[in-house]
């Protein structure tokens, strides 16, 4: 049966992973994946992670099989991380979370709830959007749309062009936004901008699912929240796909959340019992330890604190080094935009369109061990001091010739 089984190409991410960690050039550099990394180029484990499993390790009487959504102690510590106490969806009811194994993970959940419940709805994405989501969806048996998004001359959201093409939206379709730091693009609505999105989805009855990934990567944990509680507060319904791999450093544990907001206590029960079938037949039941280590920060007041210096930390360090490549590029005289580039420090998150094109990243790639997705996205938490000089040199070079 597998003789003759094709293989399949390597994914365009994590491939050029694998092809960094063989390449045996001292000095490379690895800007693809979208893992966070300090100052010395390591994924570090926050402290605040390694109480919460001290605390974990000590009072653990178990190890027996979560409930199919979840630890209802973390759905409850996420509800309160997405939503303020005086919310009307929480007080209400009118919202469910459910744990998932990463935000892919609730993406995938969320799609295959909507195949078996909502087979007409289709799914509307932007241009660019993150790779994986397509894949996902289609998997899922979701049909699919898009909708124009990054202005690649202004270094900008198009809003007018997104909200033409979501005139196009019908009623119970699904439109997928990027709660914050935007990926590819790094490229996020204002809060004027969120609220002509909310009101555009809101006059075509569109149900809006929000990709929620850097939750206080971007500006803040609440300032990042302004899209979602926009789009709560003038939607219905909602769905929120959110990941904890990001902003709390864990990456290998795959803890992510599924969020659905519906207009009534009793319409979001029988949301839940649905999508609980989904899971049943999925993966059973999601893993504990990582939800119990988000859930162990979120309710202790100090660790909790300890949580907030080091995530503004990482972000502080992401914005300093936007800051560097900016000063750097222009110290040696390239432009990787018409106007210059000031919109790398003005981008968002992780993510930046640099502006490279093909033949750029492969040039880099192939005389100076640099590594950048193919569109040009790069990874700006991969840059450190000890590289950004190496980095600027190697663009002012492959851009110049």
């Amino acid at each position: 049966m597998f003789e003759n089984v094709q293989p399949a190409p390597p994914d365009p991410i994590l491939g050029l992973t694998e092809a960094f960690k063989a390449d045996t050039n001292p000095d490379k550099i690895n800007l693809g994946v979208g893992v966070y990394k300090d100052a010395n180029g390591t994924t570090p484990v926050l402290e605040s992670v390694k109480a919460a499993e001290k605390t974990l390790l000590e009072t653990e009487k178990t190890k027996a099989y979560l409930p199919i959504d979840g630890s209802p102690a973390y759905s409850d510590a996420i509800k309160a991380l997405l939503f303020p106490a005086s919310s009307p969806v929480v007080a209400e009811g009118r919202a469910v979370t459910l744990h998932a194994p990463s935000g892919t993970g609730a993406l995938r959940v969320a799609g295959e709830y909507l195949a078996s419940n909502h087979p007409e709805s289709r799914i509307w994405m932007s241009t660019p959007t993150w790779p994986n989501h397509a894949p996902i969806f289609t998997a899922a048996g979701v049909a699919q749309e898009a909708y124009p998004y990054y202005d690649a001359q202004g270094q900008k959201l198009d809003i007018d062009a997104m909200l033409a093409a979501l005139d196009g939206v019908k009623a119970g379709d699904v439109v997928l936004l990027h709660g914050c730091c935007h990926n590819p693009s790094g490229v996020d609505p204002t809060p004027e901008q969120w609220v002509a999105i909310a009101d555009k989805l809101a006059e075509k009855k569109a149900v809006a699912l929000l990709d929620f990934a850097y939750q206080g990567f971007g500006s803040g944990i609440d300032e990042d929240s302004v899209g979602l509680h926009t789009l709560a507060e003038k939607l219905p319904e909602l769905i929120v796909c959110t990941s904890y791999s990001k902003n709390f450093s864990l990456y290998n544990e795959r803890i992510g959340a599924l969020t659905f907001v519906a207009p009534s206590a009793d319409a979001a029960k029988a949301v839940l019992s649905q999508v609980k079938t989904v899971i049943r037949r999925m993966y059973s039941n999601p893993p504990a330890h990582g939800a119990g280590i988000v859930t162990t920060i979120l309710n202790d007041a100090s660790l909790r604190a300890r949580w907030e210096v080091e995530l503004a930390a990482m972000r502080e360090r992401i914005q300093s080094m936007r800051s560097k490549l900016a000063t750097g590029l222009d110290q040696r005289s390239v432009q990787l935009s018409a106007t210059g580039n000031g919109f790398l420090t003005t981008q968002r998150g992780m993510f930046s369109f640099s502006g490279l094109n093909k033949d750029h990243v492969q040039k880099l790639r192939a005389e100076y061990a640099i590594y950048i997705v193919g569109s040009g996205r790069i990874n700006v938490a991969g840059i450190t001091d000890n590289n950004v000089d190496r980095l600027c040199d190697a663009i002012a070079a492959v851009t110049k010739n």
